[in-house]
């Protein structure tokens, strides 16, 4: 960062487990952050090394009602994410992201602020093509269990394109792939996650289905750098781009290293499949390598590694 590029930047969602990595790095690029969050599935606990620092500001807030207050650039990372999360209360996870990107796109018009809106690889839905790229429009269930966070996210796409296009709106959308690593909620229901609680216990490893269905995983690391070289990026290009890991693995690719990797004697077991889970999902990112320079570099292993070390040390039954 060059000398007066320090900027303000509100993060939304920030006490959350990508927001506060996100906090944290753009504080050590030497910005001033403002972490909003209604502390639904964040914690103050994510971001308490940034508390007396002089930089960071939090506001707990929920970001279906209007925010007023002055910044340069907004990362509008504020929804739940996880399936148990987004389906406990879905009419609020709806209101969280269509109402929520309302509120800070009119605040980036009122500021002339530029925004970013974290959208999610589950706008492709049960993807007909494979890898996904950026022009498929996806395969979704409009009336599912999972159709707040699918569509709420798909919904905020529409609004961001559409203030770009009759405000002039500076805007970027990053469609995010599986991200894991520490500061995921242990109780999430995400993949990585409750392998790793379950194995740390010697608990068997849930796996749904025959664990043929793929995902790819990214490393959070790699995912911020790609947010923050994404704003970072010129005017022009809008988005949405692909920020994920190409890699593709397996569930029960990803258990069996989990076991390894722990040293667990946990064992799999089968439950059915959820109400329209993917069976396949993997970026394409050729169009993040071209616009913005960026590849993940962290290898799976590697991220469960740290990812084992956190829940290692925060969770009192894996002492």
């Amino acid at each position: 960062m060059q000398l007066g590029d320090t900027r303000r930047i509100l993060v939304t969602g920030g006490a959350g487990f990508l927001g506060s990595h996100l906090c944290e790095r753009l504080i050590a690029a030497g910005h001033e952050v403002i972490c909003v969050d209604n502390c639904y599935t964040g914690s103050k606990i994510n971001v308490r090394r940034l508390l007396d620092n002089p930089l960071f500001e939090f506001i707990r807030h929920d970001v279906t009602f209007p925010l007023y207050i002055e910044v340069d650039e907004i990362y509008n990372l504020a929804c739940p994410a996880s399936p148990i999360h987004y389906q406990f209360d879905p009419v609020q996870t709806t209101k969280t992201s269509v109402h929520g990107a309302i509120n800070m796109l009119g605040l980036a018009k009122r500021v002339k602020a530029k925004i970013l809106q974290a959208s999610t690889s589950e706008v492709y839905g049960d993807p007909a093509v494979h890898p996904q790229t950026e022009d498929y429009w996806g395969n979704v269930n409009p009336i599912g269990p999972r159709s707040c966070y699918d569509e709420g996210k798909r919904c905020a796409e529409t609004l961001f394109f559409d203030y770009s296009r009759q405000l002039r709106l500076r805007i970027k959308v990053a469609r995010i792939f599986n991200t894991y690593g520490p500061r995921m909620h242990p109780n999430d229901g995400r993949v990585v996650s409750n392998f790793i609680v379950q194995a740390l216990k010697n608990a068997p490893l849930t796996v749904f289905g025959d664990g043929s269905q793929t995902r790819s995983f990214c490393y959070v690391d790699d995912l911020i750098d790609g947010l923050m070289r994404l704003m970072d990026s010129p005017d022009e290009f809008t988005g949405p781009v692909n920020l994920g890991n190409p890699r593709e693995f397996t569930i029960r690719e990803l258990a069996e290293t989990v076991i390894r990797l722990t040293g667990s004697a946990s064992r799999l077991i089968f439950s059915p499949l959820p109400q329209d889970d993917p069976r396949q999902r993997r970026p394409n990112i050729s169009l993040a390598a071209e616009q913005l320079g960026w590849q993940p570099k962290i290898a799976l292993e590697k991220g469960l590694g740290r990812t084992i070390e956190y829940f290692t040390a925060t969770l009192p039954s894996a002492r």
